[in-house]
């Protein structure tokens, strides 16, 4: 019987389609198929428990001639024919597919070449060299210094949080780490993931933006009075009003920008509207409500993150987004708080959420605004009480903090490293990405008011006053992501491998019958 020794198990093949049928043993059972030619085993490899980012980060951290190749040390009898031109090829398309649909659901850069690195190596296409940047995947690859070298890219367009495609993602880097899925079987599995990967109903979404809204006025103002009740509410149909805006103006492609000028006028509209009044009511917690999930928070976390892991030209191309952004938030209520200012609209904005003023009920906000961005980002069910438990963790914790005479950064900055530890715990204990913990629940804490107050103050004519606020919002995004960071590294250095992941178990037990 012919064997396929590189692009799946070793099976017996059912006519020309190429399909894997099981060995049969000479008692008629299915025998367990063997591992794909480049998967590490467990017995021969002591760090196969570790999860595939650990063994790859401090791989990526070293020098490319320096990174030893899979497979060194291996003990006698171990396959290690390096694969020929076509499978180099079928590897480095599927590292490359990978890598574009990590870096488009939202991973970072790093994260997404050392999701390419595992898949390259496991299939011994090696030595290779991902590279990535903002919205372009690239993999080279040479195997001898006489040879020519491969070189493949991919570009990545419109890139957007899509949090359960990435766990997909993840889970199936994860089983062909492992080891017993080929490269074919590998590349249906990653079709499958990139057609029919599960959404949340549009009711839901549009639901989920108005809450946001709502649950950031309460959090924001910490009151529980009539008046804080009624501009929740008007928050959330701004929001909404909003959302379907910039969805209306998204079936025209129109780029971005104008989407978000478009979704941010509402809530402007109803701010100045609400400030004309003898009831106190607060048009600016509206405005910043309304436009929390506009404005650039988690972007320019993401940019310090990259940055912080030597992705400078990532960095700064996200930076550059979240310049862009906020250019589209400043067209979209510029003229409105223009106009709202120069006739007596009381807009002045908190600088950071009110802590302690309220606890049980910005508590309650703070989970409900994580549940409610994690839906938008498409978390995975299964995902969002986790997302919670660690938003109402880092949430009292910061309030603590604030409350004991904490400075609020450095505050924030702690709270990040409790949010980022406990989300690589449960990331590991799932077998999967860690974004869809901390993301979500560092919702609470981004600086989306800072940036607001930075803006009005800019409209009022103090230049000094909103560079300060900007300045305050960039030293707070930077106390996020060096929180989150050193929370992952922690994990990474100190907390045990949890072994093969539940789902790598699961599919690696299909081979019997």
């Amino acid at each position: 019987m012919p064997e396929h020794k590189w692009f799946g198990v070793r099976a017996e093949v059912d006519g020309s389609a190429g399909r894997r049928v099981p060995r049969q043993g000479q008692s008629g059972e299915a025998q367990e198929a063997d591992p794909a030619p480049g998967a590490r085993s467990e017995s021969t490899d002591t760090d196969a428990a570790a999860p595939w980012p650990d063994q790859m980060l401090p791989l990526l951290r070293t020098p490319t001639t320096a990174r030893p190749l899979a497979g060194d040390g291996a003990a006698a009898g171990t396959d290690t024919d390096e694969p020929g031109p076509a499978e180099v090829a079928a590897v480095l398309d599927l590292a490359l597919l990978v890598g574009e649909l990590m870096l488009a659901c939202g991973e970072a850069a790093e994260d997404v070449e050392a999701a390419m690195l595992a898949v390259a190596r496991t299939y011994r296409a090696q030595p290779c060299d991902p590279q990535v940047t903002f919205t372009r995947v690239a993999i080279s690859y040479q195997q001898g210094s006489g040879e020519p070298p491969v070189t493949a890219e991919r570009s990545v367009h419109h890139p957007a949080g899509d949090y359960a495609r990435l766990a997909a993602l993840f889970r199936l880097v994860t089983e062909i780490t492992v080891g017993g899925l080929g490269v074919n079987d590998a590349h249906q599995r990653l079709r499958a993931v990139r057609r029919h990967c599960r959404g949340y109903p549009s009711w839901a979404l549009v639901l989920s933006s108005g809450l946001l809204a709502g649950s950031a006025t309460l959090l924001l103002g910490g009151r529980s009075d009539a008046r804080a009740w009624l501009v929740f509410v008007s928050a959330v149909v701004t929001a909404m009003v909003g959302d379907r805006l910039s969805a209306l103006v998204g079936r025209h492609d129109l780029p971005n920008f104008y989407r978000i000028a478009t979704a941010a006028t509402p809530a402007a509209v109803v701010g100045i509207l609400m400030s004309f009044n003898q009831l106190h009511l607060r048009g600016s917690v509206v405005i910043t409500g309304g436009l929390y999930a506009l404005l650039p928070g988690w972007p320019m976390v993401a940019a310090v993150q990259d940055g912080l892991a030597g992705f400078y030209l990532t960095a700064a191309a996200r930076l550059l987004e979240v310049l862009y952004l906020m250019a589209g938030v400043v067209v979209g209520v510029m003229t409105v708080l223009y106009i709202g200012v120069n006739n007596g609209g009381d807009l002045a904005a908190q600088g950071v959420p009110a802590a302690a003023s309220n606890p049980p009920l910005q508590l309650a906000a703070a989970i409900l605004l994580t549940l409610t961005f994690a839906v938008l980002l498409n978390t995975e069910p299964g995902t969002l009480p986790g997302a919670m438990v660690n938003s109402g963790a880092g949430w009292t914790t910061y309030n603590v903090l604030v409350d004991a005479g904490g400075e609020p950064i450095v505050a924030t900055g702690l709270a990040a490293v409790l949010v980022g530890l406990s989300g690589q715990l449960m990331a590991r204990y799932r077998g999967s990405s860690a974004l869809p913990f901390v993301t979500a629940a560092l919702g609470p804490l981004l600086p989306g008011s800072l940036l607001y107050f930075g803006l009005v103050a800019l409209v009022r004519g103090e230049p000094e006053t909103g560079l300060s606020g900007l300045g305050r919002a960039t030293a707070t995004a930077m106390a996020l992501a060096i929180g989150v960071n050193l929370g992952r590294e922690v994990a990474r250095l100190f907390l045990p491998a949890p072994g093969v992941a539940p789902a790598a178990r699961r599919r690696r037990g299909r081979h019997r019958r």
